[in-house]
C-alpha cells in the first residue's frame, strides 16, 4: 500500500503594535518580568471593556491583502469559550462565521519547477492568551502563568489541506515570514512567539481495490522554528503510517486529536482530544460592535503596500538578470536589504556586481560586526558610488575592497561619503593606471628581473605568469590584473 500526505496549516502572527488589541497595555515581549503589563480589561476583571485597536485592523488587512484574499465589508467579533489558567476571562475574542477575510492563495517553490497554489481558507484577527509556564526540573509540579501576551493581537491564517510533503510546509511557513516583515505588519520572531503554527496531519492511503481511507487527522500544536515544523510533521507522518499498518483504524474510527512536539526528543506527544467547534460554544461578543469596511478603505490600506517578496523576485530575475540563488539571499534578508541592493544596482549601472558585493561584502561585516543594515556606516549611496568608479573605469574590484574596508575602519573618525572615497583613492594611490606607458615600463623591468620565470612561460608553463603579474601589480596598485597579464602575454610572444 502507498499513501499520500495531507497538511493543513493554522500560522498564529503577532501584529506589530505598540498596544494590545482590545486594551493599552504594552505587547513587548517580557518575560523577566511576568503579569507586568496587564489591566482590568486583559484580566478579565468585572465590568471591564474592550476596546478594538484600529492600528491592529489595519495591520490584519494589509496581512489579508498580502495573502490575495478578498475583505469583507462586515465582520463581527465573537466570544470562544473555554477554560484554561491562561486565558483569564474563560472566553476568547475571536472570529467565527464571519471571518474579516477570506478565499486567498500562496504559491509555494516545491523545487520541481512547478508551484504548489495552496489556498487561504480565511484569516481572522483574534487575541492570544497568556502563557503557561511548567516546572520541567523534575523536582516538583508547580505551574505558574504570565499574562503579559494576553490580548496581543494575532492574526490566524488558515489554509486548506493544499500541502503534500513535510518540506511544502517549511517552505511556506518561510515564505510567510518573508511576505509578513516585508508588509511590516510583524517581526515573525518565531523565539518570542511572534510566528508559530498548528500543522493538521493525516493520510490518505491507498487500498489494494483502488479505494482510499484516510488516517484520523492530528493537530500538532504550537511550532516555533522552520525546522522544527519539518520535523514534526515528518515523525507525524511516519507515526500515522506505522499506527495505521497495526491498527486499520480511519477517520471514521477515531476523533481528531491534539498532539505536541518535543524538540528534544524529535517526537510528537498526546495532549488531548481535540474540540470542534461546537464545543466551544461560539456567539457573538456583545461588548464589541462589528467592522464595516467600503471600498475607499479597503483601498487606502492597500496603497500602503509593499511589492511582495514574490514579484520583487520576478523583477530581480528580469530586470537585473540575477541568478535565483542571488534573489533569494538578497530577499531572505528582508526588505531594507532588498531596498539597499536596488539603490546600489540602480546607481552603480552594475546590478550583478552590487548583488556580489551586497550578498557577500555587506552581509559577511553586518554579520562579523553583529551589526543591523540601520547601522552600518555605509549606506547604499556610498557603496553606489564606489561601485560606480569600478563600472567606469576608475578603479578595480580589489581596490575597492581596499576601500570599503578602510572606510569601516576610519568611520569614527570620518563618516563614509563620496569624498571620502576619493580622499582614500588619492592617499593610497589606488587610482586605476591608464598610463599605458607606466605599466609598460614596470612590466619590462619584471621580465628582466625574472629570467627564470620568462623562461617556465615559454617553455609552456602557463602558471609562472601569475607572479610575473602580481610583481607588476604590486608596482602598479591601481592596474587592472586583466589588462597586465593580457600586456605581459603579449610581451613574452
Amino acid at each position: 500500500m502507498s499513501y499520500d500526505v495531507i497538511i493543513g496549516l493554522e500560522v498564529h502572527v503577532q501584529l506589530q503594535t505598540q498596544t494590545k488589541i482590545f486594551c493599552g497595555c504594552s505587547t513587548a515581549f517580557n518575560p523577566d518580568q511576568p503579569n507586568v503589563q496587564t489591566c482590568p480589561v486583559c484580566l478579565g476583571l468585572p465590568g471591564a471593556l474592550p476596546v478594538l485597536n484600529r492600528h491592529a485592523m489595519r495591520l490584519a488587512v494589509k496581512t489579508a491583502l498580502g495573502l490575495g484574499c478578498q475583505i469583507a465589508k462586515f465582520t463581527k467579533w465573537d466570544r470562544k469559550q473555554y477554560f484554561y489558567p491562561d486565558l483569564p476571562k474563560g472566553y476568547q475574542i475571536s472570529q467565527y462565521d464571519l471571518p474579516f477575510s477570506f478565499d486567498g492563495h500562496v504559491d509555494v517553490d516545491t523545487g520541481s519547477g512547478e508551484p504548489r497554489r495552496v489556498r487561504i481558507l480565511r484569516a481572522h484577527l483574534e487575541e492570544d492568551a497568556g502563557k503557561n509556564v511548567h516546572d520541567e526540573s523534575g523536582r516538583g509540579r508547580d505551574s505558574q502563568v504570565d499574562l503579559n501576551r494576553a490580548g496581543t493581537p494575532l492574526v490566524e491564517i488558515v489554509t486548506q489541506p493544499d500541502l503534500r510533503t513535510a518540506a511544502e510546509a517549511r517552505t511556506f511557513l518561510q515564505a510567510m515570514h518573508s511576505l509578513l516583515t516585508f508588509l511590516e505588519v510583524s517581526d515573525c520572531n518565531m523565539q518570542e512567539g511572534s510566528l508559530r503554527c498548528d500543522a493538521n496531519v493525516n493520510l490518505h492511503v491507498h487500498q489494494p481495490d483502488g479505494s482510499k481511507v484516510a488516517t484520523p487527522i492530528v493537530e500538532v500544536k504550537n511550532i516555533n522554528s522552520f525546522r522544527f515544523t519539518e520535523q514534526a510533521i515528518l515523525h507525524e507522518v511516519d507515526r500515522q503510517w506505522e499506527l495505521f499498518q497495526k491498527t486499520g483504524k480511519t477517520i471514521k474510527d477515531a476523533p481528531k486529536t491534539t498532539r505536541g512536539f518535543d524538540p528534544d526528543r524529535g517526537v510528537t506527544t498526546p495532549m488531548r482530544e481535540k474540540e470542534e467547534a461546537a464545543d466551544y460554544r461560539y456567539f457573538p461578543d456583545p461588548d464589541l460592535v462589528p467592522v464595516t469596511f467600503t471600498d475607499a478603505d479597503i483601498e487606502a490600506i492597500r496603497s500602503e503596500m509593499c511589492e511582495t517578496p514574490v514579484s520583487r523576485r520576478a523583477r530581480f530575475l528580469g530586470e537585473y538578470q540575477l541568478s535565483a540563488y542571488d534573489a533569494d539571499v538578497i530577499l531572505d534578508q528582508g526588505r531594507a536589504v532588498a531596498d539597499y541592493f536596488e539603490t546600489v544596482a540602480k546607481g552603480s549601472g552594475d546590478p550583478k556586481q552590487a548583488a556580489n558585493w551586497v550578498t557577500q561584502d555587506v552581509l559577511r561585516e553586518l554579520k562579523e560586526r553583529r551589526l543591523t543594515l540601520d547601522a552600518f556606516s555605509i549606506n547604499a549611496d556610498v557603496l553606489m558610488s564606489l561601485l560606480k568608479r569600478v563600472s567606469d573605469k576608475q578603479l578595480t574590484i580589489k581596490s575597492a575592497r581596499e576601500v570599503f574596508l578602510l572606510l569601516l575602519e576610519q568611520a569614527e573618525e570620518h563618516a563614509p561619503s563620496t569624498v571620502r572615497i576619493d580622499a582614500i583613492i588619492a592617499e593610497k594611490g589606488l587610482a586605476l593606471v591608464q598610463d599605458t606607458g607606466a605599466m609598460e615600463t614596470a612590466i619590462a623591468a619584471v621580465l628582466a628581473r625574472n629570467a627564470k620565470a620568462v623562461a617556465d612561460f615559454k617553455s609552456g608553463k602557463q602558471a609562472a605568469v601569475g607572479a610575473l603579474i602580481g610583481q607588476v601589480m604590486k608596482e602598479l596598485k591601481g592596474a587592472d590584473a586583466a589588462v597586465v597579464r593580457e600586456k605581459i602575454i603579449a610581451a613574452l610572444s
